[in-house]
This record gives structure tokens, C-alpha cells and sequence, in this order.
């Protein structure tokens, strides 16, 4: 029996490039849970913008923010991790020598963003919907670093290939949604979240669904019981999940109506 749905956001509930979520999905979700299936949102965002995303029913859900990072149950933070403090700066560094690139560096409630382009503060901030921290230099942050992501504005493969020649050895280097970049530390990822999720909730892995897109999501579909792909996800998600489909909401009006 299903008790446990876990979705991606950019690229997954939220499709080609949206950044508002299907109105059905609060209905769905609130007629899951009264089946006793619990639903959590994960992904490479800040908490912050997730429950702002899910605003009417941002209280009945769970989520893990920055790709496994933060998870939070019953709004309350059940882990974090975060990223050795001499290599996210020399990330930090080698991002900003591209030109194309904008960094985006997270602590666990806030993000920062340098100082000197307001039309991507403007995204990160009113797009994206980050709780954010302008600084003139990275190196002001003070607190823990939970992830590094980048936009690139010449496209993610553009820059993919040559930040994981870079750091592949100390660090994992994602796609995440359609335009950005993570760099996730070994063994932190989404599905090492869900493990704790689940042992949180008493569920097995095999009584839940999952849904994603990218690489960022790769481990959270091998861990699932029953994991869809995206339709217009990569070859190598699609070969990992169990199913396709082209929305998420799709597949929980079918698995409604089973129940």
C-alpha cells in the first residue's frame, strides 16, 4: 500500500519553466492525506520558496530543501548538513570567473547573492521567491553552507562538463530543473533525506512514489518502491525510473481512484 509521495518541483510539478504549481495539487494532496498518504516536496530550493509555492496547504506537507540538506517535518527541521568551508569557496571562486555564470549560495534559512545585477536579484528574490541576502562578496557569509547552485546564462550544458572535470572528485555536480547547476556534497542527496523521512514516518521505501527529472533526483528514484520520470527528462532518469508520465497529477488522479 502507498503511503508516501515525494516530488520534484522545477521541471516536475512545476512545468517548462512555471513558477506557480497547478491548483489541483492542493486538492490532490488533501485527499491523499486523508487516505493516510503523506506528501513531501523535494528539491534543490530553499524551504522558503517551497512554502511559499504550496502556500494553501504549506502546513500539511513535508519537505527536503537544498537537494537533501534541510528536511523539515511538521515545520520543524529534522536535519542539516552542510558543505566543507575551503571547498565551497574555491566553488565559489571558479563560478565567478565564468562569465556567464550567477551564484546563488545557500545557508539553511537564507540565500546570498553578491551585489551588482538586479534583474537576478529580481529572479532569485520575486521569481524564485528566495528568502535572500545580498552581500558585496561572498566571503561576508558567516554562517554554514548548505549548497552552491548557479545559473548560467549561456545554458547548463555550456558549463556542466567543465565544472565536473573540476570538482567531480570532491563534490557531485547536478543538473537541477532546466537551468541550473547544484553541487551537492557526496552522500547528502534526496534520497538520503527520504531515509530519514521514512524512518521519521515508520514507512518502507516500497510504500512510496516518487517523482523526478534531473540528476539531482537520480537518487531519490532508485530508493522509491514505484519512481515516474519525467516525459521530458534525460535518458539516463528515465532509465532509472520505473515509469514515465508527462505530469505528476496524472498519476495521483489514478491512484486515487484505486483507493
Amino acid at each position: 500500500m502507498i503511503k508516501l509521495i515525494a516530488s520534484d518541483l522545477d521541471g516536475t510539478l512545476l512545468l517548462h519553466g512555471a513558477q506557480a504549481l497547478n491548483p489541483e495539487i492542493y486538492d490532490l494532496i488533501l485527499a491523499l492525506k486523508k487516505k493516510g498518504i503523506h506528501f513531501i516536496a523535494t528539491s534543490g530550493r530553499q524551504i522558503a520558496s517551497q512554502r511559499n509555492l504550496f502556500r494553501p496547504i504549506a502546513d500539511e506537507i513535508s519537505y527536503i530543501a537544498e537537494n537533501g540538506a534541510v528536511c523539515i517535518y511538521k515545520n520543524e527541521v529534522i536535519s542539516t548538513f552542510s558543505m566543507d568551508t575551503d571547498l565551497a569557496f574555491r566553488i565559489i571562486q571558479s563560478i565567478k570567473g565564468q562569465l556567464d555564470c550567477l551564484a546563488v549560495v545557500s545557508g539553511a534559512e537564507t540565500c546570498y547573492i553578491e551585489s551588482g545585477d538586479d534583474e537576478f536579484l529580481y529572479h532569485v528574490r520575486h521569481v524564485l521567491n528566495n528568502d535572500t541576502t545580498v552581500v558585496d562578496d561572498f566571503s561576508e557569509i558567516q554562517e554554514p553552507i548548505v549548497k552552491i547552485a548557479f545559473f548560467d546564462r549561456s545554458g547548463t550544458y555550456a558549463s556542466l562538463d567543465y565544472f565536473k572535470e573540476k570538482f567531480q572528485k570532491e563534490i557531485k555536480v547536478v543538473t537541477s530543473g532546466n537551468d541550473w547547476i547544484d553541487f551537492v556534497p557526496f552522500g547528502i542527496n534526496k534520497g538520503a533525506a527520504l531515509r530519514i523521512m521514512l524512518e521519521k514516518l515508520g514507512i518502507q521505501a516500497e510504500e512510496m512514489i516518487a517523482f523526478g527529472d534531473q540528476e539531482n533526483d537520480l537518487e531519490m528514484l532508485q530508493l522509491a518502491g514505484t519512481s515516474y520520470a519525467m516525459a521530458t527528462a534525460p535518458d539516463s532518469v528515465k532509465q532509472i525510473a520505473t515509469a514515465t508520465t508527462e505530469t505528476v497529477e496524472e498519476v495521483l488522479r489514478e491512484l486515487l481512484a484505486s483507493l
